[in-house]
């Protein structure tokens, strides 16, 4: 079949309309660079994810991302071991609900209004390098662009096609929602919790929304991945769910961040830049390997690629799309390795120690805990928390604390 090819050459092509894309989309837009983005699905669309957003994304969306926010939480429940638990509260926000397709959809209008011309409905299928840029093929046509964008998911195309024999980790993950006609006490005081009872070698969540409760868990460490039966103890034993009818879970990989990319003297182990094309948010497997949380990374991550397209667009003989990677390697890079370190000692310790140390220890403990709140507000970092810990065990190659 003869596909027509486009007459008119965009500056960029952005493939996947989730947040990243639609992020790198608007700041490229912003910056009256001509932006073609596609989209297999239409805008709102159902995804499956538990909708959990750090606080500190609030620094690096508009101000009316709000009128979207399904929840504002300021309280988190820790549960760690038995039947105790830690309540940490706060005066200000620590995390931020919302429903994918309202967030998304939001995402993709700012886009839209910023003149990204867009094309939901109509998936990538191919993609090719031509003289001075890249062609990508649909089933209705061919485009033509300078650069690419993939910001297509876990099961990216543009990463299988631009990124030959990239092949990065990804753990399994369920979750389901459950809408009751009374509220839930997480919903009328806001508060979600956090379970390492719930998964053997991870943790099960509960986040509040204004129509029920998102619920879910996820399997961090390789070998000991159940994710099922996890999901089946999780609402079977958790005391919040007790009484709820709960749907089947749906599943999903999170594309974590590969911990060999973020040694110490090691280049990055899955390129997120190779000729004109670049990879961001899940589709270049920027998930925090603690908690597996990727809005905020995929969001930050568009930014950065729009910045260096800009960049290079405006000044090819002194910027090129590599600094790309530079960009995402310095913000991230740090940030990832210390939680992959965080995540070997608490997922590779069994659950027994974790309610004997928050029995034993139980200010320590709690401090901890606030700390990992202060990070998600963006008061904190992951390389801080770390130095706090070690020099609490007295640990002689932990650098001095940032207090």
């Amino acid at each position: 079949m003869n596909i027509p090819l486009s007459s008119h050459t965009y500056d960029v092509i952005v493939v996947g309309m989730g947040p990243a894309g639609a992020s790198a989309a608007y700041e490229l837009s912003q910056q009256g660079i001509s932006v073609l983005a596609f989209d297999k699905q239409r805008h709102p669309r159902y995804k499956v994810c538990g909708g959990g957003l750090s606080a500190r994304i609030a620094k690096i969306l508009p101000a009316d991302f709000l009128s979207i926010v399904e929840e504002t939480v300021h309280r988190v429940q820790f549960a760690y071991g038995g039947q105790e638990s830690f309540l940490i509260e706060s005066p200000e926000p620590i995390a931020y609900m919302v429903m994918r397709e309202d967030f998304d959809h939001w995402l993709v209008e700012k886009a839209r209004k910023a003149g990204t011309e867009i094309r939901e409905g109509e998936t990538v299928v191919d993609i090719r390098e031509v003289d001075q840029g890249a062609e990508v093929v649909t089933k209705d046509g061919r485009y033509r662009s300078r650069m690419v964008i993939g910001a297509d998911g876990v099961m990216s195309v543009v990463a299988q096609q631009c990124f030959p024999g990239r092949s990065l980790r990804t753990i399994p993950a369920l979750e389901s929602e459950v809408h009751g006609e009374c509220l839930h006490p997480f919903q009328e005081t806001p508060t979600a919790l956090i379970s390492l009872q719930a998964a053997k070698k991870g943790y099960g969540w509960i986040f509040p929304k204004q129509q029920g409760l998102s619920l879910g868990v996820g399997e961090f460490v390789k070998g000991t991945m159940r994710p099922k039966q996890s999901f089946r103890d999780f609402i079977d034993h958790e005391p919040a769910l007790a009484g709820l009818n709960i749907p089947a879970p749906l599943g999903y990989p999170l594309p974590i961040a590969h911990g060999l990319a973020y040694r110490n003297g090691r280049a990055w182990a899955g390129r997120l830049v190779r000729g004109r094309a670049m990879l961001v948010g899940d589709a270049g497997h920027l998930v925090d390997p603690l908690l597996g949380e990727g809005i905020y990374y995929a969001v930050r991550s568009g930014q950065l690629a729009a910045k260096s397209i800009t960049d290079t667009l405006r000044h090819p003989a002194t910027h090129q799309l590599s600094e790309y990677e530079t960009l995402v390697a310095t913000e991230f890079g740090p940030e990832f390795r210390v939680a992959g370190r965080l995540g070997a000692v608490i997922y590779g310790l069994p659950r027994s120690m974790h309610h004997w140390a928050g029995q034993r220890f139980p200010d320590a403990y709690q401090r901890v805990l606030h700390r990992y709140c202060a990070m998600l507000q963006g008061k904190e970092t992951y390389q801080s928390l770390w130095n706090r810990i070690l020099h609490r065990l007295n640990w002689p190659f932990s650098e001095k604390p940032v207090e």
